[in-house]
């Protein structure tokens, strides 16, 4: 194998391709990435066994081939070479080892062999639909956040999508939730999504696909199974095991009957739960809300370092109501608002919180309270 390509393309491609391999591997093929030069393009894969990102970029090559290199070393190799340079990989004839030439800097990679790759075999697709990579990007950012890292229940461990029939027609739902808190949002559902499967995309996936869905021009195309996924972002493809389990029925959660309904500044109320939260110890960052006709006091009390409260105005009518809320739920939630205010629905000091945003009424979110 022979080829040469411009630094920066290497670097972009090695980039999206790098980050699946994990820093510690006990099989060590799975610390490689696989590079196949053929035809006029370079083309990259790396593996986890549970997630593959392959992508292709454009080269000059000399001699067609294959082999696989340790993938962070080759991508800190080239991160490191100057802007504009042109790289050369080649291989030599025995196949141990790859020679990564530039300018005056040589570097000698061990090699193992193509033949041990472990392909990611995908099955057939059940559904294939398209979206714009915007709309994957807001499903993911308006729920990300709420997904559980807690492996026990290893089912809410990623974001459940699924299709749900609304009265103004289907809707692509994305929800995630780790008991504390839940987040929901929706689109009109792409042609070909209908009847899909109800699937749990891994935390893991979901935080490549975010950083692959950055160009708001390219369309995405997914195909999906009961057991795998698999995105096309311009040149990347990115496949997915999924997670093998179900998602609880999160419709229950969701509160219908809250009729206390609190408006507020949410830039000024975000400012506020940071600022009082300062003195929260680690361990329990409870902020209470004491809320009246017109204003909100917000209160933290830290045995250990002292206290705090703030008031801020709000619109609210109803019965005064105290109620405690984990503070970095609250500011998670204020990140994700992208109105100028938003809207507490509550019931009483123990029940459930509805969170809405008042400029999109596709996204919702949900607060268990905490005791204070």
């Amino acid at each position: 194998m022979r080829a040469v390509l411009e630094r920066s393309n290497l670097l972009k491609s090695l980039n999206h391709v790098h980050r699946v391999v994990e820093r510690r591997n006990t099989i060590p093929i799975l610390s490689n990435v696989l590079l196949s030069a053929d035809g006029a393009s370079l083309e990259m894969k790396a593996t986890d066994l549970d997630l593959e990102v392959t992508e292709a970029t454009a080269a000059n090559i000399e001699q067609s081939g294959s082999t696989t290199v340790p993938a962070h070393l080759l991508y800190d190799i080239v991160r490191k070479l100057p802007d504009g340079a042109e790289v050369m990989l080649k291989m030599d004839e025995n196949g141990h080892s790859m020679a990564v030439i530039s300018g005056r800097s040589s570097f000698r990679l061990q090699c193992l062999p193509q033949s041990d790759f472990p392909e990611l075999s995908a099955g057939s697709f059940s559904h294939i639909f398209r979206m714009e990579s915007a709309a994957l990007k807001g499903l993911i950012e308006k729920t990300q956040f709420a997904i559980s890292t807690e492996e026990t229940r290893y089912y809410l461990n990623g974001i459940f999508l699924h299709t749900h029939e609304e009265s103004g027609g289907l809707r692509l739902r994305a929800v995630a939730t780790d008991g504390h808190r839940l987040a929901r949002a929706e689109i009109d559902a792409p042609a070909g999504s209908e009847g899909m499967p109800g699937i749990i995309i891994p935390r893991k996936t979901v935080s490549e696909l975010q950083k692959l869905v950055d160009d708001p021009d390219v369309a995405v195309t997914v195909e999906l199974s009961d057991t795998k996924i698999r995105f096309t972002i311009g040149s990347v493809v990115l496949t997915s095991k999924l997670i093998d389990g179900t998602f609880p029925d999160y419709q229950r959660v969701i509160p219908v009957g809250n009729d206390k309904k609190l408006t507020i500044d949410r830039q000024s109320f975000a400012s506020a739960v940071d600022r009082v939260s300062t003195i929260s110890s680690e361990r329990g960052r409870a902020v209470k809300l004491t809320i009246a006709d017109g204003q909100v006091t917000l209160a933290v009390n830290n045995p250990d370092s002292g206290s705090a409260t703030e008031e801020i105005p709000a619109d609210y009518d109803a019965d005064p109501l105290e109620i405690g809320f984990n503070a970095k739920y609250l500011l998670d939630v204020a990140g994700q608002l992208s109105g100028s205010e938003a809207r507490f629905l509550l019931a009483d000091a123990g029940s459930p919180t509805l969170i809405q945003d008042i400029s999109d009424e596709r996204v919702l979110y949900v607060l268990m309270p905490m005791r204070v």
